[in-house]
């Protein structure tokens, strides 16, 4: 038994290339055990702490891979087992793509509960924040692996100087055929950083009304009155002219009231007082003028300008609705009507008209009659 076990295969014993195996058996068998007890000593720290970092600490602790470990394990056998000069560089570089992937895994997890936390609770009180957070986290994942694949490459023995200027001039021809994806990104972050809107955010953009439901890197989706969802291309929205009503503190609302032309002048005068106690009335409404504006073609024509004190649209709805049943109350007390359109045609004649009628030239039988 002793014997078979020494019989060399590709350089080594058979009994070391066991020992080889059995060790990376156990060192992956050993990382799911540890991982499980681990994560579960951690969570229970975790759920007592208010912090959310040491939640992060565990969600990326249990992104640990065993394949990942098992090809880590490959390192310590290039050093004690005796291989081929291309078997040892194949090995040493699986160890290689498994540590530093696994080291990225462990970043990008960290980084990605800990950026959707961050989120979520920003959500509930700063919605500018939610914003930003949703971009960073897309930076945070490119810059990381793009870190990664760099330190990689140069552990390979890859010149990352001669690649990095290869990668500067095919930049230029990916950013030429991206230019579309690349302009609405750019213009995701111009929406990011200068926040002309933000999540939860009530806006109008050409015609289409509603909230903000979320900012991507390529497109910004508005949930409609509706109830639809509209998509929008972040670029169209940095040229398009946007309304947002989110900081509207007050309202403006100017209307217009046509009464008919038999109304007493007296009538017309006390118009603005009663509009001005009517709206008085209204406890969210603030009153500023009421003017005879003009003489229109059927009515004669009141403007009238107050300011609701709260931006809630369905608040601004009721209050008109309630002024608009107080002046047509007053008015019909007093007897002034409303006007409508109308139109008047009047035909007068001091007395008979001549009437001729034309014929041919030399038509001996036109006449001129009356």
């Amino acid at each position: 038994m002793v014997s078979w076990l020494q019989t060399r295969v590709v350089g080594n014993t058979l009994l070391a290339w066991l020992l080889a195996a059995l060790w990376l058996v156990l060192a992956m068998l050993l990382t799911v055990a540890a991982k499980h007890i681990i994560v579960k000593r951690l969570r229970a720290i975790a759920t007592r702490t208010s912090t959310h970092w040491d939640d992060a600490l565990v969600h990326a602790i249990a992104g640990t891979y065993a394949l990942l470990v098992g090809a880590m394990a490959l390192y310590p056998l290039v050093e004690n087992l005796n291989l081929p000069p291309k078997g040892a560089r194949w090995a040493a570089a699986i160890a290689a793509i498994g540590l530093f992937v696994q080291i990225g895994l462990w970043a990008a997890r960290f980084l990605d509960f800990w950026i959707k936390s961050s989120r979520d609770r920003a959500m509930q009180h700063d919605p500018e924040t939610a914003t930003g957070l949703a971009a960073m986290s897309f930076l945070a994942r490119l810059m990381l692996w793009s870190l990664v694949a760099l330190l990689l490459l140069d552990n390979l023995g890859f010149n990352v100087t001669t690649l990095l200027a290869g990668l500067g001039v095919g930049g230029i021809a990916v950013g030429l055929a991206l230019q579309n994806i690349l302009g609405d990104l750019f213009s995701s972050l111009s929406i990011v950083l200068d926040k002309p809107f933000q999540i939860g955010h009530f806006v109008v953009i050409d015609g289409f009304s509603g909230t903000v439901d979320n900012i991507g890197l390529k497109t910004t989706r508005i949930r409609s009155i509706s109830g639809e969802m509209l998509v929008f291309s972040n670029t169209d929205l940095t040229k398009a002219r946007l309304r947002n009503y989110k900081f509207m503190q007050e309202r403006r609302i100017l209307f217009t009231i046509g009464v008919t032309y038999n109304t007493a002048a007296d009538m017309l005068e006390r118009v603005p007082g009663i509009v001005q106690s009517i709206i008085v009335s209204q406890e969210q409404a603030r009153f500023e003028r009421a003017h005879l504006k003009d003489f229109g073609d059927s009515s004669l024509n009141f403007e009238v300008v107050y300011w609701m004190k709260t931006s809630d649209y369905g608040a601004y709805m009721d209050t008109q609705q309630a002024i608009n049943l107080g002046l047509m109350r007053a008015f019909g007390a007093m007897g002034v009507e409303f006007a409508f359109p109308t139109r008047t045609v009047q035909l007068q004649l001091s007395g008979p008209l001549p009437v001729a009628l034309a014929g041919l030239a030399g038509n001996p039988q036109c006449a001129e009659t009356k």
